[in-house]
């Protein structure tokens, strides 16, 4: 029973638009069901053989289109503080995203519109450890301020929102 390779983190690979036909649509939404879920078992439910499965699926990683990854909660790992962090900043926005992309604590990047120029998600092992992850952010030259959104409470979290 062959199963999904590990694969590169996604800021290995550059987005671009790729078209993907049906049967590709009908793989990923297998894996967002169950990232483990069997070549043969995928194959049986898109009508395609378990060597054509994986072969596509190795073609959906390369091109960046998915990542299989393992989803943990952070608070049965021993980090009870997550936050989102809004970032105003100076200069060139994707230097600055760089920067804090290379910060271990930092899981989640984005650059926005609006009155924030970046967003990042953090997870810590408590109050202290934010503050000390705030002082990294606020150290880099050009960020000029920064609004931090504790998170209280995890209502919903989902990776299954198909293909669309």
């Amino acid at each position: 029973m062959a199963m999904p390779p590990k694969v590169r983190q996604g800021s290995d690979v550059k987005p671009g638009p790729v078209v993907l036909d049906d049967i590709s649509k009908r793989i990923v939404e297998q894996l967002q069901e169950d990232g483990r879920k069997p070549y043969a078992a995928i194959g049986k439910a898109v009508g395609l053989s378990e060597a054509a499965v994986r072969q596509r699926v190795q073609r959906l990683l390369d091109a960046g289109v998915m990542q299989i990854v393992a989803v943990t909660d952070p608070l049965t790992l021993g980090f009870p503080r997550q936050a989102m962090i809004g970032i105003k900043c100076e200069g060139d926005l994707e230097t600055v995203a760089d920067e804090l992309a290379s910060i271990e604590e930092i899981d989640y990047v984005v650059l926005t519109a609006g009155s924030l120029d970046i967003m990042v998600e953090v997870v810590c092992g408590g109050d202290q450890h934010l503050l000390e992850i705030l002082g990294k952010i606020r150290a880099i030259p050009t960020v000029r301020a920064t609004e931090t959104f504790v998170y209280l409470k995890l209502r919903k979290q989902t990776y299954s929102w198909g293909t669309r």
